[in-house]
């Protein structure tokens, strides 16, 4: 592997802090040196150029020979071209033409498969070499060559090269890059691109610092696609984007032209260049002036990706990279070489070869495991696990719950294993024996598999155990989240036992062990601990397991636990405990009973009966408000027992009502007027009964208490001629708010007349549009044709022969008969009714039309 060392810009300070921060960066690429066949090459010569295709790469050397390599650096071929430096390799796009030159002025364009083939010697060194991309196609045979000028070299009709100068004047011919019809090169001036398929030169991209010589910092040459080109010379870099003309701007000039969307300087002399995406990694060496840079440092080559902006760059990552010979090297020594199929991006010195490539899924993980961020490591595993070749995703986890367990994170490492142990056995057992060995049962027990994966019921009871030992609340948890089958319910259940011998009064080991005992299905123990601790939860175990032969015994019990939940499960379930298995549960309990009656009362009046006698002193003794209400629902209660019993308790109202159903409707008044002197209630009570003699004996009452005849005057308008009441008023006798007591009398007769009149004018309206109706309905006239019947013969109506004499009676009601089938007329002279209707007392309907002929 090539060793990588993480670069600062000049102006940063080498402090602690800021190499902290770059330490946390993670590489966007990883390295690693073309070993194999290069380095044995490399012992012996010097690398001076390469050419990288997608299947192999071709190697040039200082002492004149190329080497074919596979991707892994193996040699494949060699070639014997020139006994000095070869300069430049090109491929056309298959890899199946090469084109090479050298310092001798050699130049040599063959076939790696076929022997066709070019060679030209020339009098001054040929710097560069290239191929049209589509060469192997005989309609592209085209290549170019250049030193002190730039020649093309075509393929004729006649199998004949001809050969045409595209540029000379300007000094040496640095750098030249062939893609698709535009040819890019670079001479001392500046660079030039030309258009092969319209044979014009579209631009001049004149060279920024001309004090840098050009055989010192040769210019960069770099096709993005097919119409962007990337130019690096000394410390500057541009972006140029070919574009074609609109027809209204051609006149002479060339169909493209080229806009420059980028352009910057950087503080580093660029050796190569290479698009990513959209960004640009850069192959640079450090200026010489640069005070910042340790000398070290200073002296590698470095590799950078960085963000191209409109007149400016953003460093993604930077890397010093330690070539051999790294000390030996100046600027015009290094070449950055790509491939665009795999993204590879080869550093190239004299005595080394460097690969870059992008960092993929494994090497991020590798980075993040090697940062200790396990947790990061994980998620990225999981994410890409069908991409991830070197790592696998429990491993990752297990790791992750080690460092959590060095760390004491016992609780996350406890949760951790749910997600990465998964469903194997063996290493959650492992792990639980590990939690065990630290005294950490605790952490990992609530994480343990439950479903489907079970571990032995061992583990379980081991964790159980554990709990049971310190921690109550924990075990009696666990105890209620895990289901029964996890463990063996009698050894927990014994353990439980033995617990409580030490501490039998202890709420949360005896609730458990109701539980356990629910789950063994021995439920009458359940029972009676949920009854001896009072638990809400028996009411639930009851219904759920039908327990209620057991209760019979036990229902005082669950009512003074909670008398409203008790009674309404008894009464929902009185086909499981009869009313006289309760009854006779609470006789002993007659407030208890009260209850269970009661709202036994309430849901149905008639499923008691029996027992409503004693409810009347149940009501009486523990709920008074509801007797009243009792007593006038109940139709099964004796009344003369309950008049006995209120009269020995003087409720008055109770034996009020009493009185009044069994007849005794005076007595009930005098009780209301002697022992309530409530007259308003006297005044209901009589106008309830609408009895003429209880209004007689409440006057006589009434005569001689003013306050009395103030209340019989206000209310009994309606129902007495006040006359009567105020004939037999003593003269002379003060009675509180007379005046206003009269004006009422007097507003409710005129109330009174004007409702009669109203009703009256109502009847009349009423009777007056019916009486219209029914004229403008018996004026209507009545079809009668064969289809009608006699109602009394049931022949037709109307004769065969309508020439024969017939008469025809039609009533209202629609009925129809012959006149002689009509019976004798009624006892009303000239009024004859329909049988039919006179029959269904539906009303006389008198005869409307005798047809005769």
């Amino acid at each position: 592997m090539a060793e990588v060392e993480k670069g600062r810009k000049p102006s940063e300070e080498s402090t602690d802090d800021s190499e902290e921060e770059d330490s946390e960066e993670e590489p966007k690429l990883k390295y690693e040196r073309l070993a194999n066949g290069v380095t044995e090459i490399l012992q012996k010569d010097a690398a001076s150029c390469m050419t990288v295709h997608d299947k192999f790469l071709a190697l040039g050397t200082h002492f004149g020979k190329v080497f074919l390599l596979d991707i892994q650096g193996n040699l494949t071929q060699k070639f014997d071209i020139s006994p000095v430096k070869i300069n430049q390799i090109s491929l056309d796009e298959s890899g199946e033409h090469m084109g090479i030159c050298s310092e001798d002025g050699k130049v040599q364009v063959f076939g790696l498969y076929t022997r066709e083939g070019f060679h030209e010697n020339f009098d001054c060194p040929v710097k560069v070499v290239a191929l049209h991309p589509r060469f192997s196609s005989s309609n592209y045979k085209q290549f170019v060559t250049g030193g002190n000028k730039l020649l093309l070299y075509e393929k004729n009709w006649l199998n004949r090269w001809k050969t045409s100068t595209l540029h000379e004047g300007e000094g040496t011919i640095t750098n030249v890059q062939w893609r698709a019809n535009l040819i890019a090169w670079a001479n001392n001036m500046g660079v030039k691109i030309y258009d092969i398929s319209t044979k014009q030169r579209i631009t001049n991209v004149l060279r920024d610092n001309v004090s840098l010589r050009p055989d010192m910092y040769p210019c960069s040459l770099c096709w993005k696609d097919n119409s962007t080109l990337i130019i690096g010379w000394g410390s500057s870099i541009k972006i140029c984007v070919v574009k074609e003309r609109g027809h209204a701007e051609l006149r002479d000039l060339p169909s493209r032209y080229v806009e420059i969307v980028s352009a910057f300087e950087t503080e580093f002399f660029i050796s190569g260049l290479a698009p990513l995406a959209d960004q640009l990694v850069t192959l640079y060496f450090v200026k010489e002036n640069s005070d910042h840079m340790e000398e070290e440092f200073r002296a590698r080559p470095c590799l950078d990706i960085i963000q191209p902006l409109p007149e400016g760059y953003e460093e993604i990552s930077s890397d010093a990279l330690t070539v051999r010979n790294f000390q030996e090297n100046e600027c015009r020594d290094y070449r950055l070489e790509h491939s665009e199929g795999e993204s590879l991006y080869y550093i190239i010195s004299p005595k080394d070869i460097v690969v870059a490539k992008e960092r993929d899924q494994d090497d991020h993980i590798d980075w993040l495991l090697d940062k200790k961020k396990y947790e990061e490591a994980l998620m990225a595993a999981e994410i890409s696990f069908k991409n991830i070749k070197r790592h696998e995703v429990q491993k990752i986890g297990m790791a992750y719950i080690n460092h959590l367990v060095e760390k004491g994170d016992y609780d996350t490492a406890a949760r951790k294993c749910q997600k990465v142990l998964g469903k194997n056995m063996e290493l959650w057992e492992n792990e639980v024996y590990r939690f065990k060995t630290i005294g950490q049962l605790k952490a990992i027990s609530q994480y343990l598999p439950r479903g489907d994966l079970r571990l032995r019921p061992a583990i379980y009871e081991m964790i159980l155990h554990e709990f049971l030992k310190s921690d109550y609340e924990g075990f009696a948890t666990l105890i209620r989240e895990w289901p029964g089958e996890l463990y063996n319910n009698m050894t927990i259940v014994q353990a439980v036992t033995d617990h409580l011998k030490k501490d039998p009064t202890n709420s949360t080991l005896l609730t458990t062990l109701a539980e356990l005992y629910t789950y063994d299905q021995r439920y009458d123990r359940a029972l009676e601990i949920y009854l001896r601790l009072r638990h809400k939860d028996v009411y639930q175990l009851i219904h759920k397991h039908d327990l209620f032969s057991s209760i019979e015994d036990k229902i005082v019990l669950l009512m003074d636990f909670d008398k409203e939940k008790a009674v309404d499960m008894l009464l929902d379930n009185e086909d499981k405990i009869s009313i006289d298995r309760v009854v006779e549960e609470l006789r002993d309990r007659p407030e208890l009973l009260h209850i269970y009656l009661h709202k036994l009362f309430k849901r149905d009046h008639h499923k008691g009966q029996r027992y409503h006698e004693r409810q009347i002193g149940l009501y009486a003794e523990y709920d008074r408000p509801n007797l009243l209400p009792f007593l006038r629902d109940s139709i099964h209660c004796p009344l003369e027992k309950a008049l006995e019993i209120c009269q020995e308790r003087n409720f008055v109202e109770e034996t009020v009502f009493l009185l009044s159903r069994m007849g005794n409707c005076r007595r009930a008044l005098q009780m209301i007027m002697e022992e309530l002197e409530d007259v308003d209630k006297a005044i209901e009570f009589a106008k309830e009964q609408d009895d003429a003699e209880l209004w007689e004996d409440l006057i006589s009452y009434s005569i001689d208490k003013p306050p009395f005849i103030t209340g019989l005057l206000n209310n009994i308008g309606t129902h007495v001629d006040p006359i009567l009441l105020i004939h037999r008023i003593k003269e002379g006798m003060e009675i509180p708010n007379l005046r206003d007591s009269l004006v009422k009398i007097l507003q409710d007769y005129n109330l009174q007349i004007l409702l009669r009149e109203g009703c009256k004018k109502i009847l009349v309206a009423d009777s007056l549009s019916l009486l219209q109706k029914m004229q403008r309905t018996q004026m209507r006239g009545v079809r009668v044709d064969e289809e009608n019947i006699c109602e009394s013969c049931h022949a037709s109506i109307l004769p065969s022969d309508m020439a024969q004499n017939f008469s025809v009676v039609v009533f209202h009601c629609r009925h129809m008969f012959h006149k002689e089938c009509l019976p004798s007329p009624g006892t009303i002279p000239g009024v004859q009714f329909c049988n039919i209707c006179s029959a269904k007392r539906r009303g006389p309907g008198s005869g409307i039309l005798e047809m005769k002929k």
